[in-house]
């Protein structure tokens, strides 16, 4: 498989929905969010490869703080992903020193949306933990959107 090969050496995670190559190793969503390992520091994981331009991805916006991406595997015609440059595992772990931070990927996700002109409205998610479904960890939002979503979402 071509895709194998290109992120051979990385630790994939297999994933809820960050794309139709974590898939292949799984069946279901929670038990790819179980497989994943909150031990592993983010710098090894498939985004820290992304931000290093070590791997492709559809990137639509970068400054010195984040980068955001098209999903590969999209649930809504508008799926973006926006990751901290800064190796942040989850939400959880997250400290009062990345305040301003986590403050900047929510005006990104603003931004993204109006660019994307989601006027009619969109969501963001936070995936955290393993029962959140969180599959790699490496802090990431999701915005999602370009469509009617349904509620509750992933219950």
């Amino acid at each position: 498989m071509a895709f194998r090969k290109l992120v051979q050496g990385t630790k994939l995670y297999p994933s809820c929905r960050v794309g139709n190559f974590y898939r292949l190793f799984s069946n279901d969503e929670a038990s790819r969010a179980a497989a994943a390992s909150s031990n592993e520091k983010p710098s090894t994981t498939i985004f820290s490869r992304i931000i290093n331009k070590e791997l492709p991805a559809d990137i639509i916006h970068e400054d010195d703080k984040c980068v955001a991406f098209r999903d590969i595997s999209p649930v809504a015609s508008t799926h973006v992903l926006i990751i901290p440059r800064d190796p942040i595992s989850s939400l959880s772990t997250a400290t009062s020193e990345h305040q301003l931070l986590l403050g900047h990927l929510l005006l990104v996700a603003r931004q993204l949306a109006k660019q994307h002109q989601l006027d009619e409205g969109y969501r963001i998610v936070i995936n955290n933990g393993k029962h959140g479904c969180q599959s790699v960890y490496h802090l990431h939002l999701h915005l999602i959107g370009g469509q009617q979503l349904s509620w509750p979402p992933g219950v």
